[in-house]
């Protein structure tokens, strides 16, 4: 095993830079320095706390160039949207620190028998975050900024290839004047991490990654009584109905497939498009993809970057050679580029069944699956078909008819109408089934690890 972290240019395969693993006495010593700086910032009012995570918000806009600088040379994405990831964190910093206080806030019941009682949002503690490489700054911000408003300390393992992205998360926390070792990065390996998780000062774990990832996590969390929060991996379907706008859906399932290269958690995997429009819609589609062009992620000339190892692309592009010889067909992309570098081309794949990678498991990057259906009805069975349930997309001029499937029958946490997003700061965000539980985001992630207390005033 390596005694270092190396990060490496996707662009180019190029390493960037190594850094030390941490001894197990630096490890111990962390989550100490964390714990005893809990310890302090528990007792800070949420106000107080709030003004804080307002300063990180705009200490984020102020290293906004070099961050999403670095985010691309570590995994690939395309520069300006390594902006649009620094902005959309500081939107969660101004969020959580306008709404903070008022979430937290004890609230009063009437005790059936008399009296009265105030149920407390209290802090338990330290939490440890597992975080993926795809969004090296707003995985981790977006569990980082609710638990600290909370009253929590935060300890962070990032994905060893952007090791970089971290320390400077680290260093911004700092500079914008968060206590001395309430926020830490770990450079740790995975012997390591379970003794972090182990640990009687760590009291929640929250891992954002793969299914395979969620149950091991999941398990040695649960062998210590340690609660987690789980945001994994999924396989969104995108509906397309009879009375969509083409032109609309067209252009935001095409966004939705490759924004960020295509290596996103709630991206638009699974398009399933009802049998009257299916014609018009795929042809669309395939020329869109088409005009897709990758290259260098530091321009304004491509409109995807390099998959961020080389390890996933190949593992993306086996799950496409697989779809075939089950079936699927290639209508364009499909074959990996002959350069240096991690890339590969938008990718469409149709005639998408059962059985196949394409239908069945998430493929990570910018590859398509096109499916058929009869109608709404087959088409919402189709979406619903997955042992995922993180996000999905519906498209029809009748948006009220829309919400009613979103409503009562799409089996996912998120559902988009009309359009692709990503996260929003005022609404929750999480997933069913093989894509985790727990929610982040629009106060419900403050309230995942605090101590839900009720304190029962009996008489006066």
């Amino acid at each position: 095993m390596s005694d270092t972290l190396t990060t490496i240019n996707p662009a180019t395969g190029e390493e960037i830079e190594r850094y030390p693993f941490m001894s197990d006495d630096e490890v111990e010593t962390a989550i100490q320095g964390c714990h005893d700086a809990f310890l302090k910032w528990r007792h800070e009012s949420p106000e107080k706390r709030a003004d804080t995570i307002r300063k990180v918000g705009k200490a984020l806009r102020d290293n906004k160039d070099e961050l999403a600088d670095l985010m691309t040379r570590e995994m690939g994405k395309l520069v300006k949207q390594g902006k649009q990831e620094v902005d959309l964190c500081a939107g969660i910093c101004d969020w959580t620190a306008d709404n903070g206080p008022e979430e937290l806030k004890a609230e009063q019941r009437e005790l059936p028998n008399g009296g009265r009682g105030l149920v407390t949002y209290a802090p338990i503690g330290v939490i440890y975050g597992i975080q993926p490489w795809n969004f090296p700054t707003y995985q981790v911000i977006r569990y980082t900024i609710a638990n600290l408003m909370a009253g929590n300390g935060v300890l962070l393992k990032h994905a060893e290839s952007v090791t970089g992205s971290g320390l400077m998360i680290e260093k911004i926390m700092k500079e914008a004047g968060l206590p001395e070792n309430l926020f830490t990065v770990l450079r740790i390996n995975h012997d390591q991490s379970d003794s972090v998780i182990a640990h009687k000062n760590v009291r929640g774990v929250t891992l954002t990654g793969s299914a395979a990832a969620g149950q091991i996590i999941a398990k040695k969390a649960g062998e210590n009584l340690k609660k987690t929060v789980l945001e994994l991996g999924s396989n969104d379907a995108f509906i397309v109905l009879d009375d969509a706008d083409i032109d609309k859906a067209v252009s935001q399932c095409v966004m939705g497939r490759v924004y960020n290269n295509g290596e996103t958690c709630v991206a638009a995997k699974r398009f399933i498009v009802v049998d009257a429009i299916y014609d018009k819609f795929r042809d669309a589609f395939v020329d869109a993809m088409k005009a897709i062009k990758h290259g260098d992620p530091t321009g304004d000339d491509a409109d995807i970057g390099p998959m961020a190892r080389e390890d996933l692309r190949d593992d993306l592009h086996e799950q496409v050679e697989q779809s075939v010889k089950k079936g699927a067909k290639v209508l364009c992309g499909g074959e990996k580029p002959d350069q240096k570098g991690w890339w590969y081309p938008a990718t469409v794949l149709d005639e998408v069944k059962p059985g196949q990678p394409a239908y069945d498991d998430e493929l990570f990057g910018p590859v398509a699956s096109l499916i058929r259906a009869k109608d709404a009805d087959d088409a919402m069975r189709i979406a619903n078909d997955s042992r995922f349930g993180l996000g999905g997309g519906l498209f029809s001029e009748d948006t009220a008819k829309a919400i009613e499937l979103a409503d009562k029958y799409f089996d996912t946490g998120m559902v988009f109408i009309n359009g692709f997003g990503l996260a929003q700061p005022n609404m929750p965000f999480g997933g069913v089934k093989d894509s985790g539980y727990g929610r982040e985001h629009g106060g419900f992630g403050m309230k995942e690890f605090v101590n839900i207390k009720a304190i029962n005033i009996m008489s006066e």
